[in-house]
C-alpha cells in the first residue's frame, strides 16, 4: 500500500456517486502549489470505463496516481504503540485489531501512522492510528485502475488527504483544526507541524443543514458548535504540549453563515478557508468559486500528498 511520491507533480483521481475527479499538482520551489488540471467525468456505463475516460482526455497513461477510499471501506483505530522492532510492527499490530474488526485480521490491509508526542516526555506511552481495510477491497479498486490501464500506487485516506490541506493553513508551533462538511457527515481534524493528531466524524451534514430553516437549523448549529467543542476540549486535554490557534472551516458549497455562528460560540478564533492564499489556481478559473473548492477538496487534499499513507 505504501509507495514514494515522484517529483515535480502529483495526481490524484477520486471516485465520486456521480462522477470521477482528477486533480494535478505541479509543485515548484519557494513557490505555491499549483493546480493545473482539475476535472470531472460523469459515471457514465462502468466505473473503469469512466476512468478510462479521464485518462484519455487529460493523458494520464504513464502518470502515477494516488485515490481515496471511501468512507465505510476502512476503519481507523488509536491503539498503543506495540513496543517491536519497526520490522515486526504491522504482524503486532494485525493482532492488536483482530478482536476490532468485523473480519479476520489475516483478510485485512494494515498500515499505521505514529501520533505525535509530548517532546517533554519522551518515556510516556506513544499511541498510533491503525488504519485497516479488507484486501477484497482494495484488489478491487486495483482492478479497476488496471482494468482504465492507469497506474495507481497509493490509496489513501479523507483524514490524510484533510490533513494535506490543513497543513497550509498551519503556523509553526501551532495546532490547527480544520472542519469540513459532506453531504452526510462532517470531519474534524487536528494538526501541528503537518502531522494528523487527532480526527473526529461528526453527525452532521450538509444536506440536513441546506433543508433545515429557523429553529431547526439553530439546533443544528448549536449541535455542532458543541461536538466542536467537545472535540477541542479532549485536544486541550491530549495535547497540552501543543497549543491551538484556529479552527478552518474547509469551503461550503454556499454560505449558511457557519463560520459566524461558530466564531460567537467558540473560544478559539474561526475562519474559512480560503485556497486561493496558499495555492494557485489560476490555470482552472472555476476553482475561484466556493462551491468548485467544497466538490473538488478531499481531490486536492489526496493530491497535495507527499509522503506515504496508507
Amino acid at each position: 500500500m505504501r509507495s514514494r511520491t515522484t517529483g515535480g507533480g502529483s495526481v490524484a483521481i477520486c471516485i465520486q456517486r456521480d462522477r470521477v475527479d482528477v486533480v494535478r499538482i505541479t509543485r515548484l520551489a519557494d513557490a505555491m502549489p499549483v493546480i493545473d488540471v482539475c476535472a470531472s467525468v460523469p459515471q457514465e456505463g462502468t466505473e473503469a470505463e469512466a476512468l478510462a475516460r479521464l485518462r484519455r482526455e487529460h493523458r494520464l497513461e504513464r502518470v502515477s496516481c494516488v485515490t481515496l477510499m471511501p468512507e465505510g471501506d476502512y476503519q481507523l483505530h488509536v491503539i498503543e504503540a506495540p513496543s517491536v522492532p519497526p520490522s515486526e510492527l504491522k504482524s503486532a499490530v494485525r493482532w492488536r485489531l483482530k478482536d476490532v474488526l468485523d473480519y479476520p485480521a489475516d483478510a485485512a490491509t494494515i498500515d499505521v501512522f505514529p501520533i505525535p508526542g509530548d517532546p517533554d516526555a519522551p518515556t510516556r506511552d506513544k499511541s498510533l492510528y491503525a488504519i485497516a481495510a479488507p484486501n477484497e477491497l482494495i484488489a478491487a479498486r486495483m482492478e479497476m485502475f488496471a482494468e482504465a490501464k492507469m497506474r495507481l500506487t497509493t490509496i489513501d485516506i479523507p483524514e490524510m488527504a484533510q490533513r494535506n490541506v490543513a497543513a497550509l493553513f498551519e503556523s509553526p508551533g501551532q495546532a490547527l483544526a480544520m472542519l469540513s462538511l459532506t453531504e452526510e457527515r462532517g470531519l474534524l481534524t487536528f494538526t501541528a507541524n503537518t502531522e494528523l493528531y487527532l480526527t473526529r466524524a461528526i453527525g452532521v451534514g450538509l444536506a440536513e443543514l441546506r433543508h433545515a430553516e429557523g429553529a431547526l437549523r439553530e439546533q443544528l448549529f448549536d449541535r455542532l458548535a458543541v461536538e466542536l467543542q467537545r472535540s477541542l476540549d479532549h485536544f486541550d486535554r491530549q495535547y497540552s504540549f501543543v497549543p491551538l490557534e484556529k479552527i478552518v472551516l474547509a469551503p461550503l458549497p454556499e454560505d449558511i453563515d457557519l463560520q459566524a455562528y461558530l466564531a460567537e460560540k467558540l473560544f478559539v478564533p474561526v475562519e474559512t478557508a480560503r485556497l486561493e492564499s496558499c495555492v494557485d489556481l489560476s490555470h482552472v478559473p472555476d476553482l475561484a468559486s466556493p462551491a468548485m473548492q467544497a466538490e473538488q477538496f478531499m481531490t486536492i487534499g489526496a493530491a497535495l500528498r507527499q509522503e506515504a499513507s496508507l
